[in-house]
């Protein structure tokens, strides 16, 4: 058995993020698909479980532990589970990036 969520049942937020957690659907995997305008950002938190990050387009500025670097279309980052870690949208153009929840449902700790 599948399951298909279609794309008409995803409600995005308005700041254009859809979030999805697998744990409903028998799936090990949350995520949110992202598609951020200019300046958007995340507050310092981290996870219980690893994030995978998968930019589509856009340009995006990470700190993890502390260390901040910048990515762009067709980069991947991973952060380990438990890493302190915050994003922000410093290009020009919306974001669009899917962050990979390693976890059926998704556990934030803010910082």
């Amino acid at each position: 058995m599948y399951q298909l969520i279609r794309r008409s049942e995803q409600t995005p937020s308005p700041k254009g993020t859809v979030t999805f957690e697998g744990e409903p659907y028998g799936g090990e995997v949350s995520m949110f698909i992202m598609d951020s305008p200019p300046g958007h950002a995340t507050g310092l938190h981290k996870h219980p479980y690893s994030e995978t990050w998968v930019l589509r387009s856009g340009e995006a500025e990470f700190t993890v532990n502390g260390e901040t670097t910048r990515a762009h279309a067709g980069d991947i980052i991973v952060v380990p589970a438990q890493t302190p870690h915050r994003f922000a949208n410093v290009g020009a153009e919306r974001l669009d990036m899917v962050c990979i929840h390693a976890s059926g449902r998704i556990m934030q700790d803010d910082l």
